[in-house]
Parts: structure tokens; C-alpha cells; sequence
């Protein structure tokens, strides 16, 4: 098993900026891909930004430009730097972290391996 603890989050006012860390248990080095996840209430959980091999990244629509990931492989940590924030923004983050055993066809071997922090919320008002 693989722990994530989020921190970070925090009550900010419009146009203002929060950095979240996810330290994982296990080494970020071996996982396929890190993320980040957001889920607002009564909305469906989504993704916002994810980083493969600790360069590539890919980000939502909504939070690209604002929002940066990146991850250090020496202290096991994934970071989400959010600038210009919005109330829109306001959701629990969540961190997560693909292990899965990926073959050439796709599939993972063994069955999936993913896993997820317990979330640290953002409240962006006024």
C-alpha cells in the first residue's frame, strides 16, 4: 500500500495563490503518473493537472496558465502551485498516484494499483 498526504489548503480571497504538497509513502520515481484531483460538492470528481516521468505534464482547460505541477523524486513529493485563484476553484484537492503494471497492450498486470490522499480543502472567497 501507498500513502499520500496532501497539505497545503486553506481559505484564500479571489486572485489569490495557495501551494499544495502530496508526500507519498512509496517512491514517486516508480509510479506511471502523479496527480492532482479536485472534487466540489455535488459535483463529479475531475482531474486537474498530472505529471508522467516528472517533465510531461497535462493540465485541465480551466486551470491551465494558473496552476503548475511538479514533483521532486528525492523527497517523494508532488506539488500544485495555484495562482489567480477563483471562487470556481474552491474543492477539496486530492493527490494521486498511478502503480499500476502497465503491459503493451494497455492493460495492467495484476489488476489496477491506484491510490489517493484523504484531501485537503481550498476555499476561495470573499
Amino acid at each position: 500500500q501507498v500513502q499520500l498526504a496532501e497539505s497545503g489548503g486553506g481559505f484564500v480571497q479571489p486572485g489569490g495563490s495557495l501551494r499544495l504538497s502530496c508526500a507519498a509513502s512509496a517512491s514517486i520515481f516508480s509510479a506511471n503518473t502523479m496527480a492532482w484531483y479536485r472534487q466540489a460538492p455535488g459535483k463529479e470528481r475531475e482531474l486537474v493537472a498530472e505529471i508522467t516521468g516528472g517533465t510531461s505534464t497535462h493540465y485541465s482547460d480551466s486551470v491551465k496558465g494558473r496552476f503548475t505541477i511538479s514533483s521532486d523524486n528525492i523527497k517523494n513529493a508532488v506539488y500544485l502551485q495555484m495562482n489567480n485563484l477563483k471562487p470556481d476553484d474552491t474543492a477539496v484537492y486530492y493527490c494521486n498516484a498511478d502503480y499500476s503494471n502497465y503491459g503493451y497492450g494497455g492493460r495492467p498486470i495484476g489488476g489496477p494499483r491506484i491510490y489517493w490522499g484523504k484531501g485537503t480543502l481550498v476555499t476561495v472567497s470573499l
